[in-house]
């Protein structure tokens, strides 16, 4: 009987650390987050280091800012995005599965109009690119990477065309 509780014992014991050690690292991850001043501070580096290594003449510079306002949209969507969710209360008791769906329909929907507008407005930007400032464009336009593994799956499926959606 001793035996047994003592092994209960120390099964609590390496429990109840590990779920302290969890909620500790949680709380670490939560503190880590950037905030919404500092998100915009990195785009606004990324935007200028574009430009910057673009180097573009005066003719190309023309079609700059409708590329850099759809640029931007994407970051703001995602902060815009990040902002709702924590104000908004996920799993309330009337929320459906069918809500939540919705609610990812609508993400997804906003996100993939913000992605058609930057596409729209980098094509003549890019067109009018010579091949170095293209792979520098490629290169430095972090938003047109591939960084999931579904997009870099796809990538290696292609045609090849390493135009404006993929890193020369």
């Amino acid at each position: 009987m001793k035996k047994y509780l003592i092994v209960a014992t120390a099964v609590f014991a390496i429990a109840g650390s590990a779920a302290a050690l969890a909620q500790q690292r949680f709380a670490e991850r939560s503190f880590a987050r950037p905030s919404a001043e500092d998100l915009g501070a990195f785009t606004d580096a990324r935007v200028a280091a574009l430009k910057a290594g673009l180097a573009l003449t005066s003719d190309q510079a023309k079609n700059w800012p409708a590329f850099e306002q759809a640029y931007r949209n994407l970051p703001k969507l995602r902060s815009d995005r990040r902002l709702a969710a924590r104000s908004q209360t996920h799993g309330s008791e009337n929320e459906t599965s069918v809500d939540r769906l919705q609610r990812r329909a609508d993400r997804i929907s906003k996100y993939g109009a913000a992605l058609e507008d930057l596409a729209k407005a980098a094509q003549p930007l890019y067109q009018s690119l010579n091949d170095a400032q293209k792979r520098r464009f490629v290169t430095l336009s972090r938003v047109l990477r591939p960084r999931h593994r579904h997009f870099a799956m796809w990538w290696h499926h292609s045609d090849g065309d390493r135009s404006v959606t993929g890193p020369h």
